[in-house]
């Protein structure tokens, strides 16, 4: 078994007992963070603490839009772990499929509220717990339904596109500390984006330059980088991680 040299530095993931956030956190692990994970199932979330390693992870399960969730997460993170460097907003839904000329307003208001305001209010808690005087980074995890038309999934690509807004908000206000980065990927291949792809993967894969679609780890390796020193001097950008499939955007 091979040890890992600690980094010292600690994150808070999101959205994180499967998919792209449970990705990230296996990516921070590999460089030696320590991490606290968040979800909605308190048994889901169990079960990936400890497959990731109950040594040097925590979990905190919750609904990411609830104000109490949030910072009971950031203030369990400070007491297990003394600090928080990092913050991965990677929590998100996508309840709704169909033109947004029938979307119900409240199901808006909800997407919304799971997918920009909590996020916004994960920064808050952090910046006021540990990143306002001693710095970090924070990296939203968007869609590159965020930076496009995306038919069908409205409701969903304006709420990204708000988050990728968000990013550009917090990394003026909290710079020069902290660095605020968006991820804006396309389709990754999670329980949650099922439906973009099931029964016709190979048929989905074609249309990326790069012949495949992704996997959680691809973001994982991007958040990590995004997080790290070689990075330092990069805020306010969001950083598309699509298998090229954005060069197809202005063929036809």
């Amino acid at each position: 078994m091979t040890t890992v040299e600690l980094s010292g530095k600690v994150a808070l993931v999101t959205g994180a007992s499967r998919g792209i956030g449970y990705g990230v956190a296996q990516a921070l692990l590999a460089r030696g963070d320590r991490v606290c994970i968040t979800g909605r199932n308190e048994d889901a979330l169990k079960e990936a603490v400890e497959r990731l390693g109950a040594d040097r992870v925590i979990g905190v399960a919750g609904k990411a839009h609830d104000e109490a969730h949030q910072a009971v997460a950031v203030e369990r993170t400070m007491e297990a772990f003394g600090r928080v460097d990092f913050l991965v907003n990677n929590a998100g839904t996508n309840p709704v499929f169909g033109p947004i000329a029938d979307l119900d307003l409240n199901v808006a208001r909800k997407v919304f509220e799971t997918n920009v305001v909590s996020a916004l209010g994960f920064a808050q808690q952090t910046w006021k717990a540990w990143q306002s005087a001693n710095g970090g980074a924070i990296v939203n995890i968007a869609s590159l339904a965020g930076v496009s038309a995306s038919p069908f999934i409205g409701a969903y690509g304006m709420s990204k596109a708000a988050m990728i807004n968000l990013s550009l908000q917090l990394a003026h206000e909290f710079a020069p500390l902290v660095r605020v980065n968006s991820i804006a990927p396309a389709v990754v291949k999670t329980k949650f984006a099922q439906a973009l792809y099931e029964g016709r993967e190979e048929e989905a894969a074609a249309a990326y330059p790069l012949g495949r679609l992704g996997v959680p780890s691809d973001i994982g390796g991007a958040a990590a980088f995004l997080t790290s020193e070689q990075s330092d001097w990069i805020t306010g950008q969001t950083l598309v991680v699509d298998g090229g499939i954005f060069l197809n955007a202005g063929v036809s």
